[in-house]
């Protein structure tokens, strides 16, 4: 599998989401496999949140890594109203909890808040240095969100991309690959993955005997900067 450097890591250009994990208890175990077989496929990039089910995605994710913690580079959001100087070490402090962990690898804002930028990123700095955190990033910002943030410590900017939502290609990707700063695509497959029926995404997939998931995240991984 292609990897790109993110945050001082080799990792793989592919990873594995848990949105909406954590939100039917009789689908832990299922879930919590999912991951694991992922993890020995090569997903080692796992991305959650402590919004996804109010905390439990990451208690899946935590399941899931233990006994292999590294070989797994964590991904785990911020919600915007927690994003305060004294509100990011106590959001960040829960989510080592349920993950069972002392780290996460990449830490982002999960969408522009109310919280003064330097605030978040003073806040993610003194994370950083304390060894909670590896790097940290940004989601859900557009280019006037970038400008203002303005700093290159920022590690990447986690984004809606697929074949139907493409609203990044006119300014947003220019911008970053401009500057180096590697994207981040959610949803390559639309939401819940609802692209996967959409007709001509059958249509192409027919013809090039493949499944429509295949030939949406092959599209999007076209891009050398995502």
């Amino acid at each position: 599998m292609r990897t790109l450097e993110l945050a001082g890591n080799t990792v793989p250009v592919l990873g594995q989401g848990t949105w909406h994990m954590g939100e039917k208890g009789h689908q832990r175990s299922a879930e919590i496999a999912g991951l694991c077989l992922g993890i020995e496929q090569g997903l080692t990039l796992i991305d959650t949140a402590e919004m996804y089910a109010d905390g439990a995605a990451e208690e899946i994710v935590g399941q899931a890594i233990a006994g292999q913690r590294d070989k797994v580079f964590v991904v785990s959001k911020v919600y915007p109203h927690n994003a305060s100087s004294a509100g990011i070490p106590v959001a960040c402090e829960a989510s080592l909890r349920r993950m069972n962990t002392d780290y996460i690898d990449l830490y982002l804002l999960h969408w522009p808040g109310t919280y003064p930028l330097t605030e978040t990123v003073e806040a993610f700095e003194r994370l950083r240095e304390a060894g909670k955190i590896g790097a940290w990033g940004v989601s859900n910002f557009d280019v006037r969100d970038m400008i203002e943030l303005n700093n290159p410590r920022c590690a990447t900017n986690q984004v809606l991309y697929n074949p139907e939502q493409r609203g990044i290609e006119f300014d947003l990707m220019p911008w970053s690959a401009d500057r180096h700063l590697p994207l981040m695509a959610y949803c390559p497959i639309g939401q819940a993955g609802d692209l996967l029926y959409h007709p001509a995404l059958h249509e192409i997939a027919k013809r090039h005997e493949a499944t429509p998931a295949q030939i949406s995240l092959a599209w999007v991984l076209r891009q050398d900067n995502l």
